[in-house]
């Protein structure tokens, strides 16, 4: 475990598809989504912490997540935590958090990482990570994940990469979500990967790139680079970090750098963005009915994503193929086919009954 190695784990998104149980006030992140005794953000920590010390991961949220955060990795120091006083997307975040770890450690080379995705094969994770560490200490790089695809999924973006002997790859492209058949072409090419936002490099690199792309986001954070790591460091980002421009690191870094390099992976990877996915990674009953925390009763019932409080006794009749989730005095029920609309249904219940705003 190298004391070079650092890592920021992003939790600061709701996850609005999976309401009712990820809402504004506790989104997924912190919910033990796959009934394992543990949160998404608790497994994520977890992994990473097999290969990064844990003094140097730190956590970029929304300050209305600090008490979550703490209270879930009572590990951490608050010191540890971003927190973000506007929403600006991840490039100000990636950006922030790089300027932080570099006034540590000038040498540090950092993974970024969502704190709520699926990653089934934890040996290879870290073996792609380590390499992807190595490779960035060495070179400068931009590093990304991708996932070699084994269907033409539309709701993930692709990246294109030079074809060579080499086991990191040059990446020619982003695009974005593509069509069905767009997506079966990338497929049937062969030089195209999922773009899981996962992503290495030095400080030291992506604090050039963000000199060379975005130097007025860099001006505004680095207008005092003495406060980072120091009891002011709070009070300047709250004053400063609004100014910045929302902008994904994605549009505002990655499409415009020319060394950006891909590390094709295959460690069963999931980013666990709508019930519907969150089902097929889960394991079934005899009827194909994937259930968190109920305790059912299935009679002619296939195939339906069931998610209750603990011990909560599900009979299920006659239906086929449905999202049901049960929190607190919510019950959403919800054909799977439909799971894109659920975050339109989770603002239409809001303003039926008067809850808080969910998005």
């Amino acid at each position: 475990m190298s004391t070079n190695y650092y890592a920021v784990i992003m939790a600061g998104g709701v996850g609005s598809r999976f309401w009712p149980v990820s809402t504004q006030e506790y989104p997924k992140q912190f919910h033990d989504m796959l009934g394992t005794g543990a949160s998404l953000i608790q497994k994520t920590f977890s992994r990473i912490n097999a290969l990064v010390p844990s003094e140097n991961i730190v956590i970029a949220t929304n300050e209305k997540y600090e008490d979550l955060v703490l209270e879930q990795l009572p590990e951490l120091s608050k010191a540890q935590l971003l927190l973000e006083p506007a929403m600006r997307n991840t490039a100000p975040c990636i950006l922030y958090a790089a300027l932080k770890i570099y006034a540590q450690n000038p040498d540090a080379v950092i993974l970024v990482a969502p704190s709520d995705h699926w990653i089934e094969n934890e040996a290879e994770f870290l073996a792609n990570i380590e390499t992807s560490f190595k490779t960035c200490g060495e070179n400068d790089y931009l590093m990304t994940l991708g996932i070699q695809p084994d269907h033409p999924n539309t709701g993930y973006g692709y990246i294109q990469f030079e074809n060579s002997d080499s086991r990191v790859k040059k990446v020619k492209n982003f695009t974005e979500k593509p069509n069905l058949e767009k997506a079966q072409e990338f497929l049937a090419s062969g030089d195209y990967l999922w773009n899981a936002g996962i992503f290495v490099w030095s400080a030291k690199s992506i604090l050039n790139a963000f000199k060379n792309f975005l130097p007025e986001m860099l001006a505004i954070l680095s207008e005092d680079t003495s406060v980072y790591n120091t009891a002011a460091e709070v009070d300047f980002i709250n004053k400063n970090y609004e100014r910045c421009e929302n902008i994904s690191i994605d549009f505002g870094i990655m499409e415009h750098a020319k060394n950006v390099h891909v590390l094709p992976v295959n460690f069963g990877w999931n980013d666990l963005g709508t019930w519907g996915s969150l089902y097929n990674k889960l394991g079934k009953d005899t009827q194909n009915n994937a259930v968190v925390g109920a305790t059912t009763l299935c009679r002619d019932a296939e195939g339906n994503m069931i998610s209750t409080t603990q011990g909560k006794r599900v009979i299920l009749q006659g239906l086929q193929d449905y999202i049901i989730v049960e929190k607190d005095d919510v019950l959403l029920i919800c054909p799977r086919k439909d799971e894109q609309d659920i975050k339109i249904i989770a603002a239409e219940a809001s303003a039926k009954f008067t809850k808080e705003p969910v998005q």
